[in-house]
């Protein structure tokens, strides 16, 4: 049994539970939660960043970040799945996840500016360069929104899971300016219960 080492507002190792799911591997992974603000989870051990998601195969290897997870789970289902084989449909799909994991990283940034800075010690303009970096893709995905595959491919996972975080920690304000991001949202949660299964609670 493989051991996934996550957090339940994770949209990274949300990514990862989705495409285990789309995998049919769910079955071969069990999930733990780790506690990211204790040093002596063994977390740190397992993954010296110290960061989820991190993929524990049976013989101890450790597997991060949620790409190189993503890209082991295809391998391990056949390949060609969600990472497509034909190179410019791979390209494709592996630059929609990297401007969706951009995202991502720029609005967990700011989650954690909130969360751990002091309001004295806040840098507005740090904050507005990450909004902006979130504004920016999301105009561009908005202009031009992907298809959906069967299975999705791991951009497509990507994008879903760039929308549930921003309705989880920004309270859905993308929804009122994107109506085909959210047209696109909605298509997607139809098609790919592990959507909603993987849902985490505010």
């Amino acid at each position: 049994m493989m051991i996934l080492r996550s957090a339940p507002a994770s949209p990274f190792a949300r990514k990862v539970r989705i495409a285990a799911s789309l995998l049919g591997l769910a079955g071969r992974i069990q999930v733990q939660d780790a506690d990211l603000n204790d040093p002596a989870d063994s977390l740190r051990a397992q993954n010296p960043l110290g960061r989820v998601p991190t993929l524990i195969l049976e013989d101890g290897t450790a597997y991060y970040d949620s790409r190189v997870i993503l890209e082991y789970l295809d391998h391990l289902a056949g390949g060609g799945r969600i990472v497509p084989r034909d190179p410019t449909a791979r390209f494709a799909a592996l630059r929609l996840q990297a401007l969706c994991d951009g995202i991502l990283e720029a609005s967990v940034l700011i989650v954690y500016e909130g969360r751990y800075r002091p309001p004295e010690m806040k840098v507005q303009s740090w904050i507005d360069r990450q909004a902006g970096k979130t504004a920016r893709g999301l105009a561009a995905l908005e202009r031009e929104p992907p298809a959906i595959d069967a299975p999705p491919n791991v951009g497509q996972i990507a994008l879903a899971c760039v929308l549930g975080y921003l309705d989880l920690r920004f309270a859905g304000a993308w929804r009122r300016d994107h109506p085909r991001l959210l047209a696109w949202h909605d298509r997607f949660a139809a098609a790919v219960p592990a959507f909603d299964a993987t849902k985490a609670s505010p």
